[in-house]
Protein backbone atom coordinates (compact mmCIF):
# COMPACT_ATOMS: atom_id res chain seq x y z
CA UNK A 1 0.00 0.00 0.00
CA UNK A 2 1.43 3.10 -0.82
CA UNK A 3 0.94 6.35 1.26
CA UNK A 4 1.69 10.17 0.75
CA UNK A 5 3.18 12.56 3.39
CA UNK A 6 1.72 16.51 2.20
CA UNK A 7 4.25 19.35 3.95
CA UNK A 8 3.32 22.86 3.84
CA UNK A 9 5.29 25.53 2.47
CA UNK A 10 5.85 29.19 1.79
CA UNK A 11 8.06 30.22 -1.84
CA UNK A 12 8.60 33.58 -3.46
CA UNK A 13 10.02 34.67 -6.97
CA UNK A 14 10.40 38.11 -8.72
CA UNK A 15 9.05 36.40 -11.75
CA UNK A 16 5.94 34.82 -11.47
CA UNK A 17 3.75 32.85 -9.28
CA UNK A 18 4.62 30.15 -11.87
CA UNK A 19 7.88 30.37 -10.79
CA UNK A 20 7.21 30.40 -7.33
CA UNK A 21 5.45 27.26 -7.21
CA UNK A 22 8.47 25.96 -8.82
CA UNK A 23 10.99 27.46 -6.37
CA UNK A 24 8.55 25.32 -3.16
CA UNK A 25 8.88 22.07 -5.49
CA UNK A 26 12.66 22.59 -6.24
CA UNK A 27 13.60 23.34 -2.66
CA UNK A 28 11.70 20.61 -1.21
CA UNK A 29 13.33 18.25 -2.87
CA UNK A 30 15.94 19.36 -1.38
CA UNK A 31 14.82 17.48 1.72
CA UNK A 32 12.49 14.90 0.60
CA UNK A 33 11.83 12.64 -2.30
CA UNK A 34 9.50 11.00 -4.65
CA UNK A 35 7.42 14.18 -4.85
CA UNK A 36 4.32 13.63 -6.78
CA UNK A 37 2.08 16.80 -6.72
CA UNK A 38 1.81 20.56 -5.65
CA UNK A 39 -1.77 22.12 -4.35
CA UNK A 40 -1.41 26.14 -4.53
CA UNK A 41 -3.64 27.20 -1.83
CA UNK A 42 -2.83 30.84 -1.70
CA UNK A 43 -1.23 33.37 -4.20
CA UNK A 44 -0.28 37.16 -3.10
CA UNK A 45 2.11 39.89 -4.32
CA UNK A 46 3.99 42.64 -3.01
CA UNK A 47 3.74 45.66 -4.55
CA UNK A 48 6.22 48.91 -4.61
CA UNK A 49 5.26 52.10 -6.66
CA UNK A 50 2.68 50.67 -8.33
CA UNK A 51 4.68 47.41 -9.45
CA UNK A 52 4.58 43.47 -8.19
CA UNK A 53 7.88 43.44 -6.83
CA UNK A 54 7.39 40.20 -5.65
CA UNK A 55 5.31 36.68 -6.26
CA UNK A 56 4.53 34.25 -3.26
CA UNK A 57 2.57 30.93 -2.86
CA UNK A 58 1.67 28.93 -0.11
CA UNK A 59 1.37 25.56 -1.04
CA UNK A 60 0.99 21.91 -0.16
CA UNK A 61 3.36 19.26 -1.77
CA UNK A 62 2.93 15.91 -1.82
CA UNK A 63 5.20 12.86 -1.77
CA UNK A 64 5.12 9.07 -1.84
CA UNK A 65 6.80 7.44 1.33
CA UNK A 66 8.96 4.85 1.15
CA UNK A 67 8.32 1.38 2.52
CA UNK A 68 10.47 0.58 5.69
CA UNK A 69 11.22 -3.19 6.31
CA UNK A 70 9.55 -4.65 8.94
CA UNK A 71 10.78 -3.91 12.77
CA UNK A 72 13.08 -1.05 11.58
Amino acid sequence: MSMLKVVEVLAESEKSFEDAAQTAVTKASESVRNIKSIYVKEMDASVENNRIVSYRVNAKISFLLEDQPAGG
